[in-house]
């Protein structure tokens, strides 16, 4: 037996080159040894003018028309096997391309696929000016969601029911609001039975491993399509390149990728909250580069400038908005302090109420974490003194807390007097006896 070890291996080879030459000596009135040939260029192209450029330019091609069929494919399967295929559209360079792609295949203009686009509020302000763009490119009338029980496209009522700083008070019931809420009702509303969207393997570790089908982990389970799972960002861009399909501003300004204006910037940049600051530039223009393609181009960099200065409750770096992640279907769907002491008010109630029984109340969000945080102390508190321990929810009347509460924030806490003198409880400490001290000093 030959062992794989030390000096045997080197024995090995000598064996086999005796072996070798035996075999050749012993054929050699059978056959001739040919010459050494080398490998044959394209009859294009003689040994003397190899050219480097060329034979790339030529397998980018084909390997973007294989992937331009392999996506097409996809989609055919997705418009074709299911009575809703919606696309929710965010217009990043991935998605025009499948804009593009299902324009080429004759499903916008048929209605086979639905374009859903969730606005925020908070989108840059070429967004929803491109998708109308967009809409009389391909023929197609996208429908349009947005924060439960604002009109669309209405900020001044967004920003009164939810408030213009829902995001820096609680980022993660701003996506619930804002995002996903929203993003599942439009896909219920259009009774979807088929989800294409466009995130790709490129974009990150999170999504290194998706298929071109999977099951999505919202809505109980619906299929999903991800036509260009298998694409890299410049494959994206090659192909905007090649068919000149109309894309999103941005990326003339610098942005490989948008979302929120609020947390999104170019890329290269030195903006304090990059954490990788760094200067250059990069820019697609004209459907072509202008300056260091490999800022944008590098693997996970696409949205390497996305959801910055944004952190998640666990103090982890933010890097999805929770559409696409488990449980993303999962909702604040109860309210604080119910069945307890604690009485509740309501805006029409309040002044009347406290006036005739004073006590503290505390003006709160029922998806704030620190509304949340106190819901324990502040039970205990209610069963423990004297006077009334009101609740009265402010994030849906917030111009009338403002102006009659003292509430900037959540939680607001205050006692108000049998004058209808109010109080505000300027600690944060809000532990039990912390509480009932401020009751006493002020009854």
């Amino acid at each position: 037996p030959i062992h794989f070890f030390g000096k045997k291996k080197r024995n090995m080879k000598l064996s086999l080159l005796a072996v070798t030459s035996a075999l050749l000596l012993s054929s050699a009135s059978a056959f001739t040894v040919p010459a050494f040939v080398s490998p044959r260029l394209p009859s294009s192209l003689s040994s003397t003018t190899y050219d480097q450029e060329q034979f790339i330019a030529e397998s980018k091609a084909m390997r973007l028309a294989h992937l331009e069929e392999q996506a097409m494919y996809a989609l055919k399967i997705s418009c074709e096997n299911y009575d809703n295929a919606v696309f929710p559209n965010a217009m990043i360079a991935g998605d025009v391309v499948i804009t593009h792609l299902l324009g080429r295949l004759g499903y916008l203009e048929s209605g086979k696929a639905k374009v859903m686009v969730v606005d925020t509020f908070h989108l840059f302000e070429e967004t929803m000016p491109f998708l109308r763009s967009l809409e009389k490119t391909y023929g197609f009338e996208a429908e349009v969601f947005c924060a439960e029980g604002v009109p669309v496209g209405d900020k001044a009522a967004f920003d009164k029911k939810y408030g213009a700083n829902l995001w820096r008070e609680d980022i993660e019931q701003y996506d619930k609001v804002c995002k996903v809420e929203p993003f599942q009702r439009g896909l219920k509303t259009l009774g979807t039975d088929c989800m294409i969207n466009g995130r790709t393997r490129w974009q990150g570790f999170e999504r290194a491993w998706i298929d071109q089908f999977e099951n999505a982990p919202i809505g109980g389970g619906l299929a999903k399509c991800n036509p260009l799972a298998y694409w890299t960002l410049e494959d994206c861009f090659d192909y905007i390149a090649k068919y000149e399909v109309p894309h999103h501003p941005c990326h003339a300004q610098g942005y490989p990728s948008h979302g929120d204006a609020k947390d999104t910037i170019p890329i290269p940049s030195t903006d304090p909250r990059n954490p990788d600051p760094q200067e250059g530039e990069c820019k697609f223009v004209d459907y072509k580069f202008v300056g260091d393609k490999k800022f944008w181009l590098d693997y996970a960099c696409e949205r390497k400038g996305r959801f910055v200065g944004l952190a998640n409750k666990d103090g982890s770096v933010k890097t999805e908005c929770g559409i696409h992640v488990e449980g993303a279907e999962k909702t604040f769907d109860r309210d604080l302090w119910e069945g307890g002491s604690v009485v509740e008010l309501s805006m029409e109630d309040a002044k009347e109420k406290t006036k005739a029984k004073p006590g503290i109340m505390v003006v709160y969000a029922p998806w704030c974490q620190f509304c949340q945080g106190m819901e324990e102390s502040y039970a205990s508190l209610a069963s423990s003194i004297d006077v009334p321990a009101y609740k009265l929810r402010g994030d849906e009347v917030r111009e009338f807390v403002q102006a009659e509460f003292n509430t900037e924030s959540f939680p607001t806490v205050n006692y108000v007097k049998a004058d209808g003198t109010v109080v505000k409880y300027d600690s944060e400490k809000r532990d039990v006896d912390s509480l009932k001290a401020f009751v006493e000093a002020n009854k």
